[in-house]
């Protein structure tokens, strides 16, 4: 193979790569004709509408192209894909955008037939319009007279702006499924005590929130913070988060108007590790709960200087320590030990954090389970069912070690290195240290 040593014309090269490109899309083109051809050979019509009797057999039109383009014999479309060499997923996908092409958008067919639209590039837009009613496909058909020199995002506001003009039901419901998509999360925390925020929000929320952030990193500036405008932007957002801990809000009763409660706005908490060794200097990392991650001395410092900030130094809790209680509500001091010591769900390679999570009564409470950390475990809505209401179940040989055996006798451990598969059925004991 020559690698380059020995020189060639690149003008040559380039115009052969240019040849075959146009050779492929001739026999594209031809295919697409024979394609059409068929189609029009095999159209399935009849006084029961998509089903019709075919040499002795009922054949059934399928509806594989847009509103308005034929229906097609389902056994003859089988044989064109078998003879085109596609699945019958992707042939019949295939198909369908030649068809739609032909029949609901005639030029950009035509643009195909004369060269001066690349075919995948009609498949593309056949792939964006195949949903759209009869008239906004008209339309979106008579815009792209010269389809070559519209690039895939003016083609999607073409097609947004279609659905809109001829289709508002829909547009509307789209809408509104897309609103239910809307959502602001908190990602996870790295190895520097910094997190990242995804989120999705109305457009007239999201420049409010832009603006907001912008005037603020602004102030920061003229104040002497010589970060970033990046730097600056991202601590205005959380100075904005402040100034909601700090809002009161007035609730009033439902019936009467009546104001029956101050609510102060919400807290943040942030629950960080220390042992005596941090404190002193001697061992520069603490652990933060709510990430479950290790963060570093400077980082806790950082945090703990912010404005309004609240600190509250509890003692040691011992997580083997049994107090019941003698009703079926977990206190919070109970949820508080459970969470230590499980800090993520108990079911087999589940992960989700154990703050998130129910707090399930190991022997139900019913049938005398006691109210006590020993006897409660951090399970996720999803798992405490299954446990609940399912062949799962669960032992627990030593507080924090759980044997889980599955509907079909499959076993597992989960501890605090993880989850194992017991296949001996002796090892049940505690974790080997």
């Amino acid at each position: 193979m020559d690698l380059g040593t020995q020189p060639r014309t690149t003008a040559a090269l380039l115009s052969r790569v240019g040849d075959r490109i146009r050779s492929r899309n001739a026999l594209i083109i031809e295919e697409w004709e024979d394609i059409t051809a068929w189609a029009s050979d095999h159209i399935v019509t009849g006084p029961e509408g998509a089903a019709t009797i075919t040499e002795g057999y009922l054949d059934t039109g399928v509806p594989i192209a847009g509103d308005g383009a034929p229906l097609v014999s389902e056994f003859a479309l089988m044989e064109l894909v078998a003879v085109l060499d596609r699945t019958p997923d992707g042939g019949k996908a295939y198909v369908g955008r030649v068809i739609e092409c032909a029949w609901r958008l005639p030029n950009v067919y035509a643009a195909v037939s004369s060269g001066r639209l690349a075919p995948w590039r009609a498949e593309r837009i056949a792939d964006l319009t195949h949903g759209l009613c009869a008239e906004a496909a008209g339309f979106v058909d008579r815009q792209l007279w010269n389809a070559s020199g519209v690039g895939w995002a003016q083609l999607e506001r073409l097609v947004t702006e279609a659905v809109l003009r001829f289709d508002p039901e829909r547009a509307e419901a789209d809408r509104q499924k897309a609103s239910d998509h809307r959502h602001f999360d908190l990602g996870d925390v790295d190895e520097h005590g910094l997190v990242h925020l995804d989120g999705l929000l109305d457009a007239a929320d999201g420049y409010d929130l832009d603006l907001a952030v912008s005037r603020r990193a602004r102030v920061l500036g003229q104040l002497g913070d010589d970060s970033s405008l990046d730097v600056r932007r991202s601590k205005a957002a959380a100075e904005l988060a402040r100034q909601d801990i700090a809002l009161d809000l007035l609730i009033p009763d439902a019936d009467t108007g009546e104001v029956v409660a101050t609510v102060p706005g919400r807290k943040v908490v942030l629950n960080i590790h220390l042992t005596d060794t941090t404190l002193t200097g001697h061992n520069p990392v603490g652990r933060w709960d709510e990430g479950r991650c290790p963060i570093t001395t400077a980082q806790i410092r950082e945090w703990l200087r912010a404005r309004h900030s609240t600190i509250i130094v509890r003692p040691v809790i011992d997580l083997a320590d049994h107090v019941p209680v003698t009703a079926y509500e977990i206190p919070d001091r109970h949820r508080t030990r459970v969470i230590l010591r499980d800090p993520t769900c108990r079911f087999p390679h589940c992960t989700r954090p154990a703050t998130r999570c129910d707090v399930d009564h190991h022997q139900p409470y019913g049938e005398g389970g006691k109210t006590c950390p020993c006897n409660l475990v951090a399970l996720c809505r999803r798992h405490h069912r299954a446990k609940t209401h399912s062949p799962w179940h669960y032992d627990t040989p030593m507080p924090g070690s759980y044997v889980w055996t599955s509907p079909n006798g499959f076993r597992f451990r989960v501890d605090h290195r993880g989850t194992h598969p017991l296949r001996d059925t002796s090892d049940t004991g505690p974790p080997d240290e």
